[in-house]
């Protein structure tokens, strides 16, 4: 089967940064689905990974943590799907990815796609819905039915996870919602998200808050950068206010600055599910319906932002060079193998 992957950390200017490959079919576990991709997204972690964790010698790593298709095969214990359900799923980072022709996946953590969406539509979504919800229920524990009145700031807000997240917030909760973004075009991709307020994450958090009257924050989602804006953070939240974060800070964080204001701080992984094979893994196929019944109602909507044609080496690296410059609005999603 044709597949995507790299066998050295290398800079995405170089060509063999990621390299198409001719691999063996999987073969279906137990409780595993055998899917065929036919469009895949591109996530940070991607990047990460490609630039930090190194194959073992003489193998490659295929990544790819977003993707949709159709079942082609199931395993002996599989009740949860059957071949030819067209399915979307974010993977786990200890399996072989996305990024070609046919992945195994658990059925604990798929689910059945959006039937108003298609396959490019629906790769866009699932890592950053998981991630999104966790942090937003799981983590800071947002109430559904009782956040009037209160706000979160999320920053990143154009960002793949902050684009839904964005609108989960602002659907699903009473809170007001602020995102925080520092270009014309990614404001008002936010602002078209259903954000309350966008803010400029290159000015002081104090002044961008009180230009539009917020004198305290109850919830910060940060999403990037956390090191840069954690002061400011512990700052404006209110006392016992709530933190969550879903990057990697370059420097350490002072948690003693929390004690202050009984401040809690939140970390979300989408992975740790199946990493760990925790006894609530399904939920992430609990969620994913959730998600896509809340798509088919209209009250969200897909966040693919660029389209980049096929799924192959050279385009995968177009995708990587993008994330990685910062500049992003929503999901890069890539769609067919060339025949």
């Amino acid at each position: 089967m044709k597949a995507i992957g790299y066998y050295k950390n290398l800079p995405i200017d170089d060509a063999h940064a990621l390299v198409d490959l001719d691999l063996p079919e999987p073969q279906p576990g137990p409780r595993d689905l055998l899917v065929e991709i036919r469009a895949v997204s591109v996530n940070p972690v991607d990047t990460k990974l490609r630039r930090n964790a190194a194959p073992a010698e003489g193998q490659a790593r295929v990544l790819g943590f977003d993707a949709a298709g159709v079942v082609r095969a199931v395993g002996s214990e599989v009740s949860l799907f059957k071949p030819g359900d067209r399915v979307w799923h974010a993977g786990s980072i200890v399996r072989p990815g996305s990024n070609a022709e046919l992945q195994l996946v658990d059925e604990r953590i798929a689910g059945h796609m959006p039937a108003s969406l298609d396959f490019a539509q629906a790769a866009a979504l699932p890592l950053t819905a998981i991630t999104a919800w966790e942090l937003l229920f799981d983590r800071l524990q947002v109430s559904r039915e009782h956040s009037g009145g209160q706000t979160l700031l999320v920053t990143g807000a154009a960002g793949g996870v902050g684009s839904i997240l964005v609108q989960l917030a602002r659907r699903l909760t009473g809170l007001r919602v602020i995102g925080t973004a520092s270009r014309a075009e990614t404001r008002d991709w936010v602002l078209g998200l259903g954000a309350h307020d966008v803010l400029d994450h290159s000015r002081p958090l104090a002044g961008e808050l009180g230009r539009i009257g917020v004198s305290a924050l109850d919830y910060v989602a940060s999403l990037t950068h956390t090191d840069q804006h954690y002061d400011a953070f512990v700052e404006a939240l209110r006392p016992q206010g709530r933190l969550g974060l879903i990057d990697d800070p370059a420097t350490p964080l002072d948690v003693m600055k929390l004690k202050r204001k009984a401040l809690s701080l939140h970390w979300e992984m989408m992975f740790t599910r199946p990493l760990f094979e925790t006894p609530d893994m399904i939920e992430q196929h609990r969620l994913l319906g959730e998600v896509a019944r809340l798509i088919d109602a209209g009250v969200i909507r897909t966040t693919l932002g660029e389209h980049y044609g096929r799924i192959d080496a050279a385009t995968l690296r177009r995708a990587h060079a993008l994330i990685e410059s910062g500049k992003a609005r929503g999901k890069i999603v890539l769609e067919g193998f060339a025949a």
